[in-house]
């Protein structure tokens, strides 16, 4: 595929040279952008980077402006695509909501994304959007695994705000999920992707047309789709409230509120109301929740207010939120919840089970660093007839994984590896445990296993950054770069965990001792 800043110059919309005929009829014009920024601007005005994101008929790369040095999102939309797929309506609907967007802009609400400059070539459409460096509110959920009390009210009262000024200007989103709310650089909420939405007409707005004269496209995501749109039933505005319970649901716990392996099982789930709160959830957002996924639109909580949504804010979710200074608050510390977790730690040294440090140096005896010197110290044995350290650690290497494979169930899972420590704990996704078998073998590796169905899930990735943190006897985190697991040790053995990973870690990457 041509890289963006390989196409051919830019056909501006406003006295434009003529088409290509590739360019069909049928493929909207771009907007003219150019409120407070000036010039207009093709493909050659910017230097694209790394693709951060993919759809079905378009990319998004990082660019930056050459004039100014300004960083974008760079929307790049193939037109034969576009119209294979019939998306001109969806391209089309996009760049008229965030049109609408730019000329009512609310300053307690700047909450997102906004269309800097549109243009087109002969080939692509370039669609020039604000860069959220800090990425998806998913991709932060999965990584902290939930979000603890403070963060989820603050994110909820910032899309709540966003969803205040969208409505007031007749626009249902109808795709809100967390892939769609983005983090700028101060960690504030831009809300993207108003490819599904829908301007609502005044007929609609008044209720006159109650929608039953023609079927509903299929619009959204399954896991956060709205009952009402399933059943063909009029949608308004408390469409997204519906997307807005399953995102608070999500923040605390983990996991969206319906789930199942298809998507027809989703829906079902959805039309009964079919979920569950786990142990631990925040009992305030719960209420929301509750209040919220509800199947009757109308019956949801503030799906009659005026001018906003005065009963949502009043929920005691939000007790003293400032609603119109959001935008100049400090959002908090990202924190996962951690119900009924003490923080006391008190070291005791009895009865520690586990491997002592020399037991550990002489089972990783075929992976000491310095194979040139455990070489030549063998050579050295030969001539002298005498066993040195790392002849030794061979053989107990060798021994300990010939028992291993012979004796342990576990074994087909580790790759030939020999397992250090084993044990079954809880490996949560936010609210919600999974038990797994949890192997720490020489690598340095760390799998788990589900033990029911005797099936390798993954691993927790080593790096020298990797990190051990016991809260208690029975939690413990294992910080990564790119993600934080949350286990609980069933037999309180949580604080022996985390000194075996950080003896493995001191092992295979000394320079990170202090």
């Amino acid at each position: 595929m041509d890289t963006p800043n390989a196409l051919s110059p830019d056909k501006q919309i406003n006295g434009s040279s003529s088409r290509s005929p590739s360019d069909a009829s049928n493929i909207p014009k771009s907007p003219k952008i150019t409120k407070g920024i000036g010039d207009k601007r093709s493909d050659l005005d910017f230097i694209f980077g790394k693709l951060i994101g993919e759809g079905s008929f378009s990319s998004v790369y990082l660019a930056k402006d050459i004039h100014t040095n300004q960083e974008y999102a760079v929307k790049v939309c193939e037109k034969q695509l576009i119209r294979r797929e019939k998306k001109v309506e969806q391209i089309t609907r996009e760049k008229d909501v965030m049109n609408i967007l730019n000329s009512n802009q609310n300053p307690s609400a700047p909450f997102f994304v906004k269309l800097s400059y549109a243009f087109q070539g002969d080939y692509k459409l370039y669609f020039v959007m604000t860069y959220c460096p800090n990425g998806e509110l998913l991709k932060l959920i999965q990584r902290v695994g939930n979000f603890d009390r403070e963060c989820t009210r603050f994110y909820t009262a910032e899309i709540l705000r966003a969803l205040e000024h969208l409505h007031s200007l007749n626009i249902i989103h109808r795709d809100l999920k967390p892939e769609n709310i983005l983090l700028d650089e101060k960690m504030h909420i831009k809300i993207t992707d108003f490819g599904s939405a829908k301007i609502l007409t005044q007929e609609e707005i008044d209720g006159v047309d109650d929608g039953r004269g023609r079927k509903n496209s299929f619009v959204g995501t399954a896991q956060y789709v709205s009952p009402e749109l399933l059943e063909n039933k009029r949608i308004g505005p408390s469409s997204d409230l519906w997307a807005l319970g399953c995102i608070i649901y999500q923040m605390v716990s983990g996991l969206p509120p319906f789930r199942s392996r298809s998507e027809y099982l989703i829906f079902q789930k959805i039309l009964k109301l079919e979920y569950e709160f786990p142990e631990g959830f925040c009992e305030e957002a719960k209420d929301l929740v509750q209040k919220v996924l509800v199947i009757e639109g109308d019956q949801r909580l503030g799906a009659n207010d005026k001018n906003g949504y005065p009963s949502i804010r009043s929920h005691p979710l939000f007790v003293k939120m400032d609603f119109e200074s959001l935008h100049l608050l400090t959002p908090p510390k990202i924190v996962p919840f951690m119900p009924n977790v003490g923080n006391e730690i008190v070291w005791d040294q009895k009865n520690k089970p586990g491997l002592k440090p020399i037991e550990l140096e002489l089972m990783l005896g075929l992976d000491l660093k310095d194979q040139k010197k455990k070489g030549s110290e063998s050579e050295t044995s030969k001539k002298t007839g005498k066993k040195n350290i790392a002849d030794v650690a061979d053989e107990e290497y060798i021994l300990r994984l010939a028992v291993q494979e012979k004796e342990n169930k576990w074994h087909k899972f580790v790759e030939g590896n020999l397992i250090l420590k084993q044990g079954l704990m809880d490996k949560r996704k936010g609210l919600f445990p999974r038990r797994r078998m949890f192997l720490l073998t020489t690598g340095p590796h760390l799998y788990y296993v589900d033990p029911v169905n005797m099936v390798l899930k993954g691993q927790i990735p080593w790096c020298p950054a990797i990190t051990p943190e016991a809260k208690n006897f029975k939690t413990f985190f294992v910080h990564t770069p790119n993600r934080t697991y949350y286990l609980e040790d069933p037999e309180g053995y949580a604080l022996e965990w985390c000194r075996v990973i950080e003896e493995v870690k001191h092992f295979y990457y000394p320079e990170t001792t202090t």
